[in-house]
């Protein structure tokens, strides 16, 4: 492969590894929020719990795959993100149906993680970069998983949200 196209590869990874980081601290807010408003609900903060650990070893293998290329996070995005994720985690408070709402976004946002992780192998099986596909698909696996449990209980949320009422 010629020079100037490994450069683009890299520079393409480098920045899906900035971008997805960004995106776990995100996670890492709207979980938090939510563990915290989820009393009624011990299930599903549980699973939340459990996921917010598995986020921050995501995170720390995002930290150690950016150091590995000489890169680093951006601290801009990654403060976005996290500010954004407070602000959702407002607007849902604010609703009758909270839970609900969580639900739905949380059903969107594993898939959309898993996606992002999907494309980071793709780019990282094309410019060779072996080392970093067990770490990124360990990620993969834990989003797939977590998306996985949020739409199995998708009925069991909204029962117990209808018994609440």
């Amino acid at each position: 492969m010629a020079q100037g196209a490994q450069d683009v590869m890299r520079n393409e990874f480098v920045t899906g590894l900035v971008n997805i980081h960004a995106v776990e601290k995100q996670a890492m807010q709207l979980m938090q929020r939510q563990i915290e408003r989820n009393r009624d609900y011990p299930e599903v903060a549980a699973r939340l719990r459990r996921h917010l650990d598995e986020t921050n070893m995501q995170h720390e293998r995002l930290d150690k795959l950016l150091s590995q290329f000489g890169a680093a996070p951006s601290t801009l995005k990654d403060l976005m993100m996290q500010a954004s994720a407070n602000m959702a985690a407002l607007m849902h408070a604010a609703s009758d149906d909270e839970i609900l709402k969580n639900t739905f976004a949380n059903a969107a946002f594993e898939n959309f993680e898993a996606a992002s992780y999907e494309s980071l192998i793709a780019m990282a099986e094309a410019a060779g970069y072996q080392d970093a596909l067990p770490p990124l698909r360990q990620s993969l696996q834990e989003e797939r998983d977590m998306a996985e449990w949020v739409h199995d209980n998708v009925e069991m949320v909204t029962r117990r949200y209808l018994e609440l009422k």
